[in-house]
């Protein structure tokens, strides 16, 4: 379920935008805005108490004052989300747009890239903390959906599209895989996990926080975060 939860959302998005050509972008936006309010208190209430036990643990019997670590860790993870958004143009929150009558003739590759680490590195803490799933799941369904309209309404062909959203859709249970296969990725775990942090923290507040008209919370997008964080909860 792990595997294919993340695997099915992209698809799914993929599919919904081809069929049914969604417009209404207030409902995309509000779905965003549970998916980053589910993701981030996915993260703050499982993942990150979990990594920084694991840290202390690690840690036990060393006269350490004080380790920070995990903090450099999730703010390298931070960082480095910026830094795939410089290429993405903040696709990861919804934010691919063309811009005037830009028109796609080929493969996006650093869009492609961006996109495809970001997804791989999402996946891993999913191998040994299984909740993410949904979280990730639910996360990349808005943008599949997005990026699938803004892929089409690009000009970009069909078969390359479909080629692209198939390779995103793969990374997040290929980065489980290999976190759950591989010694090396499994002995570096919490701090992998603390990058992924930094990460989900990024574009889950600014999927959060982003102003929409009128630069206001409306009603409808405080529920849906409030919803967000309370299935994250009973989770």
């Amino acid at each position: 379920m792990i595997y294919i939860l993340p695997l099915l959302s992209v698809i799914l998005g993929y599919g919904i935008a081809l069929i049914l050509k969604p417009t209404n972008k207030k409902n995309l936006k509000l779905l965003l805005a549970f998916s980053g309010a589910f993701l981030l208190s996915l993260t703050v209430m499982h993942l990150l108490p979990e990594v920084y036990e694991n840290s202390l643990h690690a840690h036990e019997g060393h006269d350490h004052g004080h380790n920070n670590s995990i903090g450099i860790f999730i703010m390298a993870g931070i960082v480095f989300q910026i830094i795939l958004e410089y290429f993405s143009k903040g696709a990861e929150h919804g934010h691919v747009h063309a811009h005037g009558n830009e028109h796609l003739t080929k493969m996006p590759w650093l869009l492609f890239l961006s996109l495809c680490i970001h997804a791989l590195l999402e996946g891993m803490p999913v191998s040994h903390h299984h909740d993410m799933a949904w979280g990730i799941a639910i996360h990349h369904f808005p943008i599949a959906i997005i990026l699938t309209a803004f892929f089409v309404n690009s000009g970009l062909k069909k078969p390359v599209i479909m080629l692209f959203m198939l390779a995103f859709a793969i990374m997040t249970p290929l980065g489980t895989l290999i976190s759950d296969q591989l010694e090396f990725i499994s002995h570096y775990y919490t701090e992998i996990s603390a990058i992924v942090i930094g990460i989900l923290f990024h574009i889950s507040s600014t999927i959060i926080f982003e102003s929409n008209e009128g630069h206001k919370f409306n009603l409808a997008k405080l529920i849906v975060i409030i919803l967000g964080v309370i299935l994250a909860y009973f989770l």
